[in-house]
C-alpha cells in the first residue's frame, strides 16, 4: 500500500512538471477545443488588430516580421545542406533527408537570429497572439 501511494505521488509530480513546461497550451485551449472552428482571417484583419491594440499590436507585428527570418533560414538551410549532401554522396535519399534536416536546422537558426534581432525575448508574443485570437473571435461573433 505504501508503494502505491509513493508511486502515485511520483507520477503526480511528473505530471505537474510537464504541465508547467507546456502551460502555454492553456492560452490556446479555448480556441482549439471548439465545436465550431474560428473563421479564417486575412492580413488586413491582422493589420486592423495591430492598429486597434496599442499594447499587443506592435508585438504581433514584430512576431510576424520575425517569421520571415525563420522562413529564409529554413530555405537556405535546406538548400545548402542538401547541396553538400548531394555533392559528397550523390545519394538521392541522403540529399532528401538532409533537405528535411537542413530545413529544420535553418528554421531554428533563423528563429534565434530573429529572436535577438527583434529582441523577442523581452516581449510576450504568445499573449499577443492570444489577444488577437480573442479579438477575432469577438469580431466574428464566436463567443
Amino acid at each position: 500500500m505504501a508503494e502505491n501511494a509513493q508511486g502515485s505521488s511520483y507520477w503526480e509530480g511528473y505530471k505537474e512538471f510537464w504541465a508547467e513546461r507546456f502551460s502555454f497550451l492553456g492560452n490556446y485551449s479555448r480556441f482549439i477545443k471548439r465545436d465550431k472552428p474560428i473563421p479564417s482571417w486575412s492580413n488586413s484583419d491582422v493589420e486592423e488588430f495591430i492598429a486597434s491594440d496599442p499594447v499587443h499590436g506592435p508585438v504581433l507585428r514584430t512576431a510576424r516580421e520575425a517569421v520571415q527570418y525563420s522562413l529564409t533560414g529554413s530555405a537556405l538551410g535546406a538548400l545548402l545542406t542538401a547541396g553538400y549532401a548531394w555533392k559528397y554522396s550523390r545519394s538521392p535519399h541522403g540529399a532528401g533527408l538532409s533537405l528535411l534536416a537542413g530545413g529544420v536546422f535553418g528554421w531554428t537558426f533563423g528563429h534565434e537570429i530573429a529572436n535577438h534581432a527583434f529582441q523577442l525575448y523581452r516581449v510576450d508574443t504568445l499573449a499577443a497572439e492570444a489577444k488577437f485570437m480573442e479579438w477575432w473571435n469577438k469580431k466574428t461573433g464566436g463567443y
